[in-house]
């Protein structure tokens, strides 16, 4: 059995649609960023990062895993899905993976954090990095021209850059123009998979589509008291 420590991130949302794309049994365990569980001793034996997600799997001696995207391809290997064992296959899917881990999702992360949460609104910062954003966006945009997904068939490189892209109008850069990416977004969307793990553990799809509701702007502010506090 995985045991699953997540809070509703993208980074969360990668090991929860894996689990549910490849039907592996989970507990899930909420992690309250807001209260600083991810600090606490015991979560920090699991994870010395102290970031979410991270997993247990209770059938190999309480093997710990950390780190989204070692998580993925640990789960991959596990139920032996979405990650090829050809070398050629297995090269692309990492390739892609990667892309979103030193890509993607760093630079997503700043764009929130200046667009945001931030309290000083840095006008050259946030055109720096909702630019860059965009730029990354272009390259997924060329690649699917060439491919249905990111590696060939779809795989946890799919999983890992669609948790991301998803949220883009969040970091506030649009997608308009990049029809290949318009479509790739729209496939996964309708995979029960990837609808069931953006709800875990709890839904908020509402706020990642960046309304400017009430209970948005209290994540945003909750997410900036996160930010303001990090070490």
């Amino acid at each position: 059995m995985i045991e699953l420590y997540t809070s509703p991130t993208p980074n969360g949302y990668k090991a929860s649609i894996a689990l549910e794309e490849m039907a592996i049994p989970y507990n899930l365990h909420a992690i309250d960023l807001m209260e600083g569980d991810q600090k606490q001793a015991e979560f920090l034996k699991i994870c010395p990062n102290g970031r979410i997600p991270a997993i247990v799997d209770t059938d190999e001696d309480d093997l710990a895993v950390f780190e989204s995207g070692a998580i993925m391809i640990y789960l991959a290997e596990k139920s032996g899905k979405f990650l090829p064992t050809d070398v050629a296959g297995r090269s692309r899917v990492i390739q892609w993976l990667m892309f979103q881990m030193g890509g993607i999702g760093p630079m997503m992360g700043q764009a929130n954090v200046f667009f945001r949460y931030f309290p000083e609104k840095i006008e050259p910062v946030i055109n720096r990095y909702q630019g860059e954003v965009r730029r990354l966006f272009e390259v997924l945009d060329r690649r699917l021209g060439e491919s249905e997904y990111l590696a060939g068939d779809y795989s946890i490189a799919d999983m890992a850059n669609w948790s991301w892209v998803r949220t883009h109008s969040w970091s506030g850069v649009e997608v308009e123009g990049l029809e290949n990416l318009e479509r790739w977004l729209g496939a996964i969307r309708e995979r029960p998979g990837a609808q069931a793990g953006v709800k875990v553990p709890v839904d908020i799809a509402e706020l990642m589509n960046a309304k400017q509701s009430d209970e948005a702007e209290e994540f945003a502010r909750n997410a900036r008291t996160i930010v303001q506090g990090l070490d």
